[in-house]
C-alpha cells in the first residue's frame, strides 16, 4: 500500500524525471537560432560556453588544444578557431521519483532517454552523450548507452538532431541514472555554440504490475 500510496502522488510513470531539461529556453519544434555576427569582432577574452540557465545541471569546461597541424611552415597566422567540449550532467535518483526498489529488480520497466542537439557545423565531432544505469552505491555501473556521431558538413544544414535510447532488461539492482551530455562550441574573433534542448529520462510503464 505504501509504494502504491507513494506511485498515486509521485506519478513516475511518462514524465520527464530529468530537472531543467532546456538549460538555453529553446524547444526542438522550432528552428535553432542563427547565430548573429558583430559588424566589429567584440574585444574582451574567448568564449567557452554558450549563455543559459544550468540550474539543477553539473557543468565542466573543456579546453582543446590548437590544432596547427594543416599550417604549412613558416605561414602566417592571423587567428585560429578555439575548441572546447562543454558538458552538463545530472543524475536522477529512481527511489526519489517514486519507483519502488521491487518494481525495478524485477519488472524491470523500460527507461527511454531522449536529446536534441544542434547542427551547428563548428566540426565533424559536436557531440557526445552517456548514459549510465547505476546501483545504489552511485558508482557501478549495470547498463549504459555511448553516442558520438559523426557530422556531415559537405551540404550546409541547421537543423535539431534527436538522439534517443531505450534501456530494456537491464537486470536487477537499478537506482540512478546517470546522464550526461556535451558539445562543441567555437571561438573565432566571435562565439559559435553548439546547443542541447529537450532532454529527457522517462520511465515507461508498460512493465508496471
Amino acid at each position: 500500500m505504501a509504494a502504491l500510496k507513494q506511485v498515486c502522488e509521485s506519478q513516475p510513470f511518462g514524465r520527464n524525471l530529468l530537472k531543467n531539461p532546456s538549460p538555453y529556453g529553446l524547444t526542438h519544434k522550432t528552428p535553432p537560432p542563427e547565430v548573429e555576427l558583430s559588424e566589429v569582432p567584440p574585444q574582451g577574452p574567448p568564449r567557452f560556453q554558450a549563455e543559459g540557465n544550468y540550474t539543477d545541471w553539473t557543468t565542466r569546461v573543456e579546453r582543446l588544444p590548437l590544432d596547427r597541424s594543416r599550417i604549412p611552415q613558416g605561414a602566417a597566422v592571423c587567428g585560429l578557431p578555439e575548441y572546447s567540449w562543454f558538458t552538463l550532467e545530472q543524475r536522477v535518483d529512481l527511489k526519489a521519483e517514486g519507483i519502488w526498489d521491487e518494481l525495478l529488480d524485477k519488472s524491470q520497466p523500460d527507461i527511454e532517454i531522449q536529446d536534441w542537439y544542434e547542427e551547428s557545423q563548428v566540426h565533424e565531432h559536436i557531440y557526445q552523450l552517456h548514459v549510465k544505469l547505476l546501483t545504489a552505491d552511485g558508482q557501478t555501473v549495470i547498463s549504459e548507452h555511448h553516442v558520438e556521431p559523426t557530422e556531415d558538413r559537405s551540404n550546409y544544414k541547421h537543423t535539431w538532431k534527436e538522439v534517443s535510447h531505450v534501456f530494456t532488461g537491464y537486470g536487477p539492482g537499478v537506482r540512478y541514472v546517470l546522464f550526461s551530455h556535451r558539445v562543441k562550441n567555437m571561438f573565432l574573433n566571435e562565439f559559435f555554440p553548439t546547443l542541447v534542448t529537450d532532454s529527457s529520462v522517462t520511465v515507461k510503464n508498460t512493465k508496471f504490475k
